[in-house]
């Protein structure tokens, strides 16, 4: 965990307004270039760590609000503010402004013109506020405005979306700008612009398939500067690289860049062949799919009907009025990419062309009975390619009629090659490449979404999975077919589009682990809505087919089965990462969606494919279809992509109260607060770290608990963590006065597992029911730990960093980089002179995140950690401890001390654990490594497929065989 500088999170008291600087992407005063930010993005494929360059926003400094804006009563509303001056954030459990007529957008430029100390904008300005959109909430709206600056408009930021109900403004946030005043003139040209960007983004300007500039203005807190808005989607074979970026007319400066990469009729009419949710989880080839119908006929699973504005079928061309005959029609289309060499597959083909428009073609499971040999690619049938084109057009199409019913329509900026009178750009279909990259061995294993503004076609990457020695252990199958992962990919265009208006998407850390979430939880939402089982041991698994892991698939946990909290954030092993740090996210959605089934039910299954298709109004729906429709409308009422959780859950209740009046707050904060979001939950901007997690529920009566250290603990400073996690979380209580940090805890009631951990006291894991109004002890007792070096232990032996094995903190690690594994030994020294008696000892597996580590470069590898070990003993009264032959074995672990699953080790699996050893008296332990992940699961060994281009096995073709690392060894004499 890192120290967070409370010196720059400000209390106004006198409004009740709380000034956490910035809301914006804008690094915090003095904060290096190179923080948090710099790792914010990881391009959001689907499974990547690392790929492409992060978001980045250069623009520094705040502008701090005028005095008579922070003397302004704001009621019992909170307000957060922004790097520019102005309210991020303005909300309250009532209504900001009553009486403002029916008209939204007159009530929204009403709301701003009687707070203009608060927006900084007169009457006149307010007027002069561009109309991008005004979205329906249900009886409701959210009004979406945006700042000219001269007669530039603004490219990123200068938004205001307010939140209108029947004349009440209930949500308002905000980038905009104090100042209007027009940017200088340029000095560079928009080809000037485009070769800055296209060096910025490593992408190859003469191949790249989208390059566009256009000027803007950039509002930034020293001055608005005039700016390109530059679009480049790079062409190229390997992975995909695209960028929106506002380069500086006059500097050349990057001001910010953007990646655009998000990691994973008649009866006679057009028919598809495809799995609804994927091919059988057992991998058989039994072809279980489905006909789906555009109407009704013989034979017909599903009637899908068409294009929900206009009734059209998937494959007809809106402008000809007149069938395609393959897979391409106005929200999507299809084409294979096994080149990988141009994101929009020019010149490659979709679906062979059928008259009869009966797209059903064989499905023979090839890619996985050939077991990855790249040779079935041009076999007959080409490893099923039409069929997995017609599988992933059908899939997209029916992800833009689900979403479409929800909101996601032409003026919430959706994706169509046209539009008609409806609002939007258009032009813009899905791009649908299947089988992307299936000509090269090392794209694998992933998918991507790359979302563009309005008017630029997205573009999804379905790839081949296969297993690669140190990496990944997929099933050889083929993407296109598991819609949990190609509903993941289509929901990254979904949220990118509707956050912050059409010109710009999530941008930061915390923003990219939310844009990962959404996309898992609202994959999710559509399978279960419509009854399509994915593979998986509950529903609520995010690609169990694709990766072989039916508990937990591509993810760390099963959302219905997260311990995870806002404390946790930067948890993983790979540290503060966009897909592990989105289940936080995903845990408490789920949560939420867990009140919501509770409060309105279920429903049938009949009942929840009539909401889900449009034909039963939200308010008679079950609960999780509610809960759906506000994670669709908290979208529209971000006028920025720079949030943090708690401004996100913020935005979540705003839209309960403007769509269902507020009734479901109660169930929505109490499960917000069981993650960490509840009252006090609160973060320095959009990449902190270290946020603090807040337990109380605000509208509901909370228990307390008070640490009570008892026995070898009464005098030690203990802190306390809420789930499993300690390395890089976030107490909650601690027993240290030297620390900010009271003894006690106020949280929402219920059973809660923690985690207690003090110098010289290692780790403890307990549990303790919080109950309504009551303070109750958390008796404390923790045995002393004798290895530890804050009691005098000392640490020699193999590799490097033996310290960091008896420092009592999992966020940090002992590695040994020489081969083999077996035998590298770090011997601890206990404190003292005299021998103790050893019980049971403490080992972690955990790995430290991939910062630079001089003594252990190069980044780590998940499968260097340790899985197998011994413990040795040697009494220095009896013996001469500094001779090896000194020390005898007393403990042998289980072969599988610490197991893992398919596809790759998991931070979950290596977390400290606790074993009973016999009764030992030493001065000297040493912990010997048998085995890591690499060279001893079984699960990673061998030759898996007849690639021959592709090695498997572990403790042979990978570098990670050599290396071992684990995090913690303690030991106890009870």
């Amino acid at each position: 965990m890192s120290t967070k500088s409370w010196s720059r999170l400000t209390v106004i008291a006198a409004a009740t307004a709380s000034l956490a600087l910035p809301s914006l992407a804008l690094p915090l005063p003095g904060a290096a270039r190179s923080g948090p930010a710099d790792r914010s993005s990881d391009l959001h494929d689907f499974q990547a760590e690392q790929h492409g360059k992060p978001d980045v926003d250069n623009r520094r400094g705040t502008v701090a609000p005028p005095a008579a804006a922070l003397a302004k009563k704001a009621g019992a509303a909170t307000i957060r503010w922004n790097a520019l001056g102005t309210p991020a954030v303005v909300t309250g459990p009532a209504p900001l402004a009553e009486g403002l007529g029916d008209d939204p957008e007159q009530a929204a430029r009403a709301y701003l013109k009687a707070n203009e100390n608060l927006f900084g904008l007169s009457p006149e300005a307010v007027d002069a506020l561009e109309k991008v959109a005004v979205n329906p909430i249900g009886d409701g709206h959210a009004v979406l405005l945006r700042q000219r600056f001269g007669d530039l408009p603004a490219g990123v930021d200068g938004q205001v979306v307010v939140g209108v109900a029947g004349g009440r403004v209930h949500h308002v946030t905000s980038t905009l700008s104090r100042s209007a005043a027009a940017p200088p003139a340029a000095a560079l040209t928009e080809q000037q612009a485009l070769e800055i960007a296209a060096r910025d983004g490593g992408i190859d300007l003469a191949t790249a398939t989208v390059k566009r500039a256009a000027p803007v203005a950039v509002p930034a807190p020293d001055g608005t500067h005039r700016a390109y808005q530059v679009v480049l989607i790079g062409g190229g074979e390997g992975e995909p690289a695209a960028y929106t970026t506002h380069v500086d007319a006059v500097s050349g400066e990057i001001l910010t860049r953007e990646n655009l990469v998000d990691h994973h009729a008649e009866p006679d009419g057009p028919q598809w062949e495809v799995f609804p949710a994927n091919p059988p989880a057992d991998y058989s080839s039994a072809d279980t799919r489905s006909r789906w119908c555009a109407a009704a006929g013989p034979g017909c699973d599903l009637v899908v009907g068409g294009d929900p504005a206009t009734g059209k079928a998937w494959d007809v061309d809106h402008a000809a009025d007149a069938p395609t005959g393959t897979s391409s029609g106005n929200a999507a289309r299809t084409v294979e990419n096994r080149a990988s060499d141009n994101p929009y597959a020019v010149g490659t083909r979709g679906n062979a062309a059928t008259p009869d428009r009966n797209y059903a073609y064989p499905w023979t499971n090839a890619w996985y009975t050939a077991k990855c040999d790249p040779a079935v690619l041009d076999r007959p049938g080409e490893a099923d390619l039409e069929a997995a084109i017609a599988n992933l057009h059908a899939m997209h199409n029916r992800m833009h009629d689900w979403s479409y019913r929800l909101g996601f329509t032409e003026t919430a900026w959706n994706m169509q090659d046209e539009n008609g009178e409806r609002g939007g750009l258009g032009g813009d279909p899905e791009q649908g490449n299947a089988q992307a990259g299936a000509r090269h061995a090392d794209v694998r294993d992933n998918a991507n979404q790359i979302t563009g503004p309005d008017g630029v076609a997205p573009i999804t990457n379905m790839y081949l999975w296969q297993p690669i020695a140190g990496s990944f252990y997929a099933p050889c199958v083929d993407g296109d077919y598991d819609m949990s992962v190609i509903g993941h990919e289509y929901t990254h265009a979904i949220s990118g589009r509707m956050i912050a208006g059409p010109n710009a998407g999530w941008s930061g850390a915390q923003p990219g682990a939310m844009n990962e979430s959404t996309s898992d939880l609202l994959a999710m939402e559509y399978l279960y809505e419509y009854g399509f089982r994915p593979a998986g041991e509950t529903p609520y698994v995010t690609g169990g087919y694709v990766t072989g892991d039916k508990k937990a698939g591509i993810r760390n946990y099963d959302m219905s089965k997260s311990p995870l909290n806002y404390s946790d954030i930067g948890y993983d092993l790979v540290g503060q990462q966009v897909h592990a740090d989105g289940e936080i996210w995903s845990a408490a959605q789920f949560s939420v969606r867990e009140a919501f089934l509770k409060r309105y039910g279920k429903g049938t299954a009949a009942l929840q494919r009539a909401c889900a298709d449009g034909r039963t109004p939200v308010h008679k729906c079950p609960g999780n279809r509610r809960w759906a429709q506000l994670s669709f409308d908290a979208l529209l009422l971000m006028a920025s992509g720079a949030v943090s959780y708690v401004d996100h859950r913020d935005a979540l209740l705003a839209a309960d109260a403007i769509r269902f009046g507020g009734k479901n707050q109660d169930i929505m904060w109490r499960a917000f607060a069981r993650h960490g979001l509840g009252e006090g939950a609160a973060s320095l901007n959009q990449n902190d770290p270290d946020p603090t997690p807040g337990f109380a529920d605000p509208v509901g009566k909370n228990g307390t608990l008070r640490l009570t250290p008892l026995g070898e603990a009464k005098k030690a400073a203990l802190r306390l963590y809420v789930g499993h996690y300690e390395g890089r979380a976030v107490p909650v209580a601690d027993t240290d006065p030297a620390t900010e940090l009271g003894d006690t805890v106020e949280m929402t009631p219920g059973v809660y597992d923690f985690l207690v951990v003090g110098a010289g006291h290692g780790h403890t894991r307990v549990r303790s029911a919080v109950l309504p109004g009551v303070t109750l002890p958390l008796p404390l007792a923790p045995a002393e730990n004798v290895a530890s070096a804050a009691r005098g232990a000392t640490a020699t032996g193999d590799g490097v960093n033996h310290d960091k094995l008896i420092d009592e903190t999992e966020a940090t690690n002992w590695a040994s980089l020489t081969g083999p594994v077996a035998g590298k030994t770090v011997t601890v020294d206990l404190a003292g002179t005299e021998p103790v008696k050893v019980r049971r000892v403490q080992v972690s597996a955990m790995l430290r995140p991939n910062v630079n580590d001089p003594a252990d470069p190069g980044g780590q590898n998940r499968f260097s950690a340790l899985r197998a070990f011994e413990v040795l003993a040697c009494d220095a009264t009896q013996k001469d401890c500094s001779k090896p032959e000194s020390f005898s074995v007393v403990y042998t672990s289980p072969a599988d001390a610490f197991d893992t699953r398919l596809p790759r080790p998991r931070g979950a699996d290596l977390l400290i654990e606790s074993f009973r050893i016999p009764t030992t008296k030493a001065t000297h332990l040493a912990l010997r490594a048998v085995s890591t992940q690499c060279t001893g699961n079984p699960r990673y060994a061998g030759e898996q497929d007849a690639d021959p281009r592709s090695a498997t096995d572990c403790a042979t073709a990978s570098p990670a065989r050599d290396q071992v690392r684990a995090a913690e060894f303690q030991a106890f004499t009870r």
